[in-house]
Parts: structure tokens; sequence; C-alpha cells
């Protein structure tokens, strides 16, 4: 089809990050949804020039999964949109695969065209029952709904910052050749901060840099990182359903622009021996009308007795909740204490192996960082799970500065952590028996691919089954 016929959206990236804010912002200030709804539908049914709408969800895995629905079908059956559950591990058996999404309207993002094709918007779904109610294995909806009553009961708003690191590699789609050539070819082999301008890892950053501040992540600092083409691109924290959103989109826009360059974005927590893995930093804070209730000035390292509290719930549970930071074989990896791993079940402000650290702050950024999460982890289920346990979860009776000194491990390999986990009476609260169960049995089936003794070196199963390498031929011919 000649390109003349076509008549189809490209906002400038100066105008596109004007109206992601916007749309950023009503969220934010917490704007009626259906006020929201209408506002959105409307802009829909007169921009002619939009012909679809991405529409996105995330599996129990965390896995990103987005459908295409053409603008004019969305604007008539958006009460009534359906999907097979079956079809994605960790949903409905087969006999019950019918789900429905109800839009997030306020999740409403522009897209740049140049970078997911001309006419298109995306918005954030949550996944229901057929009847309408919340579908239990939706971590997303889950994190939202317990945001929602935080702010309710107590006037909380809970903010969240990831520190998303990545690799860059050689080719398209080289996590899915991993079973074929064993192993992954640097762009760059510079390290921290080391890369000149224009080069192939400088490229790639500063396209992806560019479209997270089209679609309204209000960058701060992006750069190489520790390890050969390592990366990490960092924005400004917000409230936390809206972060926890950010994470996929970021993951999706590296992928998207590696793709572009024939190369690929991997996320995998360990993807090369003998150099530094990947992890997703998590920076948080409780603020209640606009006040920083981490913050104290008189307190240990700046700290409130509620952020110290929220500190002592997370070291108490650990261990247990170790398999929803890092959960795959893969993850294992990187706590390895040779590798500045935060692997050690403490709490510091200057040491890097920690659990949880401290960061130097003021009145307005003092918040507290959680260091063992891997960047394949699912965000909702991660984030949700830091907040209910820092204001829920059990604490010990001993005292607490000695606890947060003590020297203590996170396992070392998956299949401690889906024990511990599986024996932990907090998280099968904490998500409900019926989705820790099916939690707990998506690792065990992932790991049971791979061998069982990690060793040093990367094994291909480890790759070709990770949950977001979703190479679906090769799980179904194992």
């Amino acid at each position: 089809m000649s390109g003349e016929l076509r008549d189809f959206l490209e906002i400038p990236y100066d105008r596109l990050e004007e109206l992601n804010l916007e749309a950023k912002s009503e969220r934010l200030a917490r704007t009626a949804p259906d006020k929201v709804r209408d506002k959105r539908m409307k802009y829909l049914a007169d921009e002619k020039r939009i012909k679809a709408v991405t529409v996105c969800f995330a599996d129990l895995e965390g896995r990103l999964h987005m459908l295409d629905y053409d603008k004019k079908f969305l604007l008539k059956s958006a009460d009534n949109l359906t999907f097979d559950g079956s079809s994605i591990r960790g949903f409905s058996q087969q006999a019950e695969s019918d789900l429905r999404l109800a839009i997030d309207w306020p999740a409403f993002y522009m897209l740049p065209s140049d970078v997911f094709g001309p006419g298109k918007v995306l918005v954030f779904a949550d996944v229901l029952e057929k009847d309408g109610t919340p579908y239990v294995a939706d971590m997303r909806a889950k994190l939202k709904s317990y945001l929602g009553r935080l702010y309710q009961k107590e006037g909380y708003t809970c903010n969240a910052a990831n520190e998303i690191e990545g690799f860059l590699f050689k080719g398209r789609d080289a996590e899915r050749h991993y079973h074929e050539t064993g192993r992954f070819e640097f762009i760059s082999t510079g390290g921290y901060y080391h890369s000149l301008p224009g080069d192939a890892l400088r490229t790639f950053i500063d396209t992806a840099a560019e479209v997270q501040r089209a679609m309204g992540f209000a960058n701060e600092k992006d750069h190489p990182e520790v390890a050969p083409s390592q990366f990490e691109m960092n924005y400004s924290y917000t409230e936390a359903s809206i972060a926890a959103d950010q994470v996929l989109l970021y993951k999706l826009i590296c992928r998207q622009v590696a793709a572009r360059l024939d190369m690929t974005a991997s996320f995998l927590p360990k993807p090369v021996t003998g150099v530094n893995g990947s992890g997703m930093h998590t920076n948080l804070s409780v603020s209640q009308k606009g006040k920083n209730l981490f913050f104290d000035v008189k307190g240990p390292d700046k700290l409130s007795k509620l952020g110290w509290k929220f500190i002592d719930r997370i070291l108490t549970s650990g261990q247990d909740i170790c398999l929803l930071f890092n959960p795959s074989v893969n993850a294992y990896r990187r706590l390895d204490p040779h590798f500045e791993a935060p692997n050690q079940i403490k709490a510091s402000a200057v040491d890097r192996g920690s659990m949880v650290r401290i960061p130097l702050g003021n009145e307005k950024s003092a918040r507290i960082e959680v260091r063992s999460i891997a960047p394949d982890a699912n965000p909702y289920l991660a984030i949700y799970t830091m907040f209910k346990t820092g204001f829920e979860g059990p604490i010990e009776k001993d005292d607490g500065e000695k606890r947060r000194d003590r020297t203590r491990f996170l396992p070392d390999n998956i299949y401690d952590g889906i024990r511990l986990m599986k024996g932990s009476k907090f998280v099968s609260d904490l998500l409900g028996e019926s989705v820790a169960k099916r939690y707990a049995d998506l690792k065990l089936a992932s790991a049971e691919r791979c061998p069982k003794a990690l060793g040093t070196q990367i094994k291909i199963p480890e790759i070709q089954f990770h949950h977001e390498v979703t190479n679906q031929y090769l799980w179904s011919m194992f």
C-alpha cells in the first residue's frame, strides 16, 4: 500500500511528553476514573488518525501481554473485552478459560510512532473473572487495591522508584537463540560510565531514554553500568502503582528500541558468567499530606521510627519472600557475594551487600532501598509484597539494631527459595493460599527443566526456560 494513502497519528516527542505528563498528573491527583474514561473515549472518537488501542496486562510471573483492538471495536465493546486465560501460564485452567479485561483508563499512554508504529495508543487493564469480580491471580489489581485502602484509611501515598539494569547484546532475539549458540555477544566492553557519544551502547541508551521521556517517565540520568554492555536509565519516583506499570514499559521500550538497532535488550539477572549481574533496586517511601513519613532528622541515618519498623518487617520475612523478588533459576546466580550481591539479610547505610540500604537523604528524598530484587521479578507482586510486608509483616522479638546488623543470608538457589516460600504462613496470607501454590508450582516447573546444581557456568536451560524469554515452542517440546 502506498504511504500517501495513510493518515495515522504521529506526534512529536516534546508534545508526547506534555500529553503523557498530563495523563500522569490526573492519575496522581486521583481524578475520578469515570471522568477520565469519558475524556479518553471522547478523544479516541474524535481523533480519526488513531487506528488501534494496545491493551496491556501482566500475568502472575510478570510477563507483559498485549492485545491490539481496533479503535472502533473497542469504543463499542470496552465493557465486554474477553480473552482465553487458559493460554496464560498461571492463569485459568482450560475448563474455566474465559476471563475479562477492564480497561484502566487513567493508565493511558500516547506512543512514539517511530518506535511503536503510527496511529496507536496504549492502556493498561485489570483482569476480571467472568462475573466481573477481580481475578485472584492479577497482581496489578491486588497492588492497586491495597494502595487504595492505605490511602483511604491512613491517607498514605506509597511511592516507588525502580533502578532497572539490563544488558545489550548483538543480534535480535539473542536469548531465544541461546540454546543454539550457548553465548551472548557484548555490544561494548567499556564498563561503568565508559561509552563514547555515538557508539552502539550510547546510541541505544540515548534512544531509549528519549522514548521514556516522551512517555512521561520524568528521567533523571542514564549511563552504562559496571559490566560490559550493561545499562541503567533512572527516572523519578512516583506513586507505586504507576511505578510498577513503568517497570513493564521500561523493559518494553528497551526491547523495542534494541530490536530496531538489530540488538537484544536482556533483563536476565545473570546472563554472563564472570561479570556483575543485573538488579532492580527499588526505592520506597511513604507520604501523608505531602510529608515524607520516612524522614526524621534525629533518627538513626535520619530515618523515622516508621521507616525502621518497615525495614525490620522486611528483614524478618526476607527468606520467605525471596522467591517473589528472585523468581528464576538464573536470579540466584546474581546473589553471589563476589559481585556486590545484596544477599545479606540486614540493613545498612553503606554496605551494598545488605538486602536493604538507607541512602543519604533529606526531608524530600528520605527513602529505603530494597536491593535484593532481580529485574525479572513481577513488579506488581514485588512492590505489593514490599509495602504489605513493611506495614503488616511480622517482626522478630529480639533487639532491632542487633537484628539489622547480624549476618544472615538469602537462599542461594531456587529450590530453597521455593521451600521457604511454601512453608511460610505469611506468604500464604499475603497472596492467598491458591495463588501462593500456583506461583510456587510455576517456579518449580521452570526449575525442573534446569540443572539442579548451579555450578559456575551458566547453563542453556536456565535461559531457554526462563519465564521472560517466553520461547513457547521449546517449552512445549520439553
